[in-house]
């Protein structure tokens, strides 16, 4: 018995093995089939660093993908929209004809940047994504009219604001309702978040998509106001880095499951939480890749992707640190913030936000916080406290776990500040950290 149990799990090891083999040797094949789609009608990569289209008869290797050059935001930009569309491309009649919509990134980085997105691509790529978590997907497949409330920032860029104030049915799109009207969650008064659950509960919402800030805020004053939402079934947790502390929250006063879905308007969703707390890929979207990685294998994360042929992207650095590590349940990709948001301990050590959230995993009593590197050993942090203010033992268990990851005294190096107000961007999301000047 115990031999057959052993051969067993051979040869399904072995079949997992050669699936493995089998979608890798998929992914080449469709990798090697859009560069030379790409190389052949997309101005953007026909310049210095690309081979020649007609040079790539036979199908371009693995080495040879990975060889290519990386773009920048900036590269998307320049010579925009011919450098996407060819001298002979009119983005106004795609426009005008229904076929691709232009969007805008929100700018949270860097330039706002102009994109070309095919019509109803935006909603394509992101059920494919949802669907990733079987739970989600069988909500889906059970209430196809869904009702969802959106709470996120309602602007892109601070140059951006409403004239008048648009009533709720300005807010509806298909079965999503937006209730968010500010920029500025922590300056909401009682009379808009009154106004905001009421319209939410009577539109019933079956999942939320938040910011996490926007909706600890909301949490929060649903928390205090005693509100139930009796057919919830799963929030959805986009736009900036989901903190430990937000999580907690959301997942407490709502009591439903809180899922990240991770990417950017520009690529379309590209992870999605599933049911094992796995940060999985959307292979269908795109393809993507970790460069440069350091020591503890975090890397940039670039992304190639293959359903936007308006504005397909090839090796697109999104601007954010991860890490991939495989497990008997697949891949999981941990998302560790901004590259350039990172911080530097004394010792020159890289510190990412995932570094510092790690650190506030399980404390009680703080909704939200912002760590400011002031000089090269000296740090402050401003937190915004829950409905109950934290502890003292809290602050100083956490205080002790950020000294350990900054690398820095808990009595000289780092300063602790409450305060009820973080600002955003102009973006309207938060940064978590915040890097010497």
């Amino acid at each position: 018995m115990g031999c057959w149990v052993k051969k067993e799990k051979i040869m399904l090891a072995t079949v997992e093995l050669e699936s493995e083999m089998d979608r890798e040797n998929t992914r080449e094949s469709q990798l090697a089939r859009l560069v030379q789609d790409l190389l052949s009608r997309v101005p953007l990569y026909q310049g210095e660093g690309y081979p020649e289209a007609s040079a790539l008869e036979v199908a371009p290797s693995s080495k040879l993908f990975h060889q290519l050059p990386i773009i920048l935001k900036t590269d998307l930009r320049k010579g925009f929209p011919q450098n996407f569309l060819g001298p002979d491309g009119d983005l106004d009649s795609l426009v005008a004809d229904g076929l691709a919509e232009l969007e805008f990134t929100s700018g949270t980085s860097e330039e706002r940047t102009p994109l070309i997105l095919r019509k109803g691509w935006w909603l394509e790529q992101e059920e494919r994504a949802l669907r990733l978590n079987p739970f989600v997907a069988s909500v889906l497949d059970q209430n196809p009219n869904a009702h969802r409330i959106t709470i996120n920032s309602p602007t892109c860029n601070n140059d951006i604001s409403y004239i008048t104030v648009p009533d709720r049915d300005e807010r509806i799109v298909g079965t999503a309702l937006s209730l968010s009207l500010s920029r500025h969650p922590f300056l909401w008064s009682a009379e808009e978040l009154g106004r905001m659950v009421s319209e939410a509960l009577e539109w019933n919402p079956l999942f939320m998509d938040l910011d996490p800030v926007y909706g600890v805020i909301f949490a929060l004053y649903c928390e205090r106001q005693g509100v139930r939402f009796p057919d919830l079934k799963f929030i959805l947790c986009s736009y900036e880095f989901v903190s430990s502390a937000h999580r907690r929250i959301l997942e407490r006063v709502f009591k439903v499951p809180v899922l990240v879905l991770y990417g950017a308007t520009e690529t379309g969703h590209l992870l999605m939480e599933n049911e094992k707390s796995l940060m999985v890929p959307s292979q269908e979207t795109a393809y993507l890749e970790l460069v440069n990685p350091d020591e503890r294998h975090i890397g940039r994360l670039l992304a190639t992707t293959f359903t936007n042929e308006y504005m397909p992207l090839l090796r697109y650095q999104l601007g954010d640190l991860a890490s991939m590590t495989r497990t008997a349940h697949g891949v999981n990709y941990v998302i560790h913030g901004r590259e350039k948001d990172c911080l530097r301990s004394p010792y020159g050590h890289r510190i990412t936000a995932h570094d510092v959230d790690e650190c506030f995993r399980g404390l009680e009593g703080i909704a939200h916080y912002q760590l400011t590197q002031l000089d090269e050993a000296n740090f402050l942090l401003r937190y915004v406290p829950e409905n109950e203010a934290p502890s003292d033992d809290a602050l100083d268990l956490l205080k002790a776990r950020l000294a350990a990851v900054l690398g820095t005294s808990e009595d000289k190096g780092l300063r602790m500040e409450l305060t009820d107000l973080v600002l955003p961007e102009g973006s309207g999301k938060f940064r978590l950290l915040v890097p010497r000047k």
